[in-house]
């Protein structure tokens, strides 16, 4: 029991990678986001009169770019929510010591 927690860690993430390798290999995909799901729904409840009353305030020239900047959002927020876990964990080896 002393190493419960992990032993659960290591199983969730081995359940993602299964159903991730899964859904990978089961038909095409299309990868898309939220924004244009939203739109789509927003499209059909309103009979196709849905005007958007925001624009986006920067549109990248490329998909290249776009995808850059996603990534470097994501490694900006691993790299905030580690700091907190490795501040969390550190501190409470301290306390304990």
């Amino acid at each position: 029991m002393k190493y419960l927690a992990e032993i659960a860690a290591l199983l969730i993430i081995l359940l993602f990678a299964g159903s991730f390798i899964v859904v990978l290999n089961t038909g095409e995909h299309e990868w898309g986001g939220a924004d244009g799901e939203a739109e789509d729904v927003i499209m059909e409840m309103s009979g196709n009169s849905y005007e958007p009353w925001a624009s986006p305030v920067y549109e990248p020239p490329s998909g290249e770019i776009e995808s850059l900047f996603f990534s470097l959002q994501t490694a900006i927020g691993a790299i905030v929510i580690g700091f907190f876990f490795g501040y969390y964990y550190r501190g409470r080896q301290i306390t304990t010591e």
